[in-house]
């Protein structure tokens, strides 16, 4: 399982931004498939984001689209989450995953296989 360190989260009012990182200890970078899930006390963890391994290709939660935008750096082995236009309910831990040369699907699909951070908390407050 690649290790991987999350960073960035903290406390922002409604309508702020954050930057999350995501930074992987692993050669070859590239070839995994990067994803952001959340989870809020006492709800279950849910998907956020998703990055190809190419790099082509990125999918969001629909409660993210347009406000929230992920990408990655392959040279610098770290992936992104811009979070703008932030909102109390997203309140979370934010996570991320990986998943050597798979599809976003199958991540989404078998999130047990991924490798997982440690969690970054993000506190949106009102």
């Amino acid at each position: 399982q690649v290790p991987l360190v999350e960073s960035g989260g903290g406390l922002v009012q409604a309508g702020g931004s954050l930057r999350l990182s995501c930074a992987a200890s692993t050669l070859g970078f590239g070839s995994y498939a990067m994803a952001w899930f959340r989870q809020a006390p006492g709800k279950e963890r849910e998907f956020v984001a998703a990055i190809s391994w190419k790099g082509g290709a990125t999918r969001y939660a629909d409660f993210v689209k347009g406000r929230f935008t992920i990408s990655r750096d392959n040279v610098r082995s770290t992936m992104y989450l811009q979070m703008n236009s932030l909102r109390p309910e997203d309140t979370a831990v934010y996570f991320c995953a990986a998943r050597f040369r798979t599809t976003i699907p199958t991540m989404l699909e078998e999130k047990d296989s991924n490798a997982w951070g440690q969690g970054t908390q993000v506190t949106v407050s009102s």
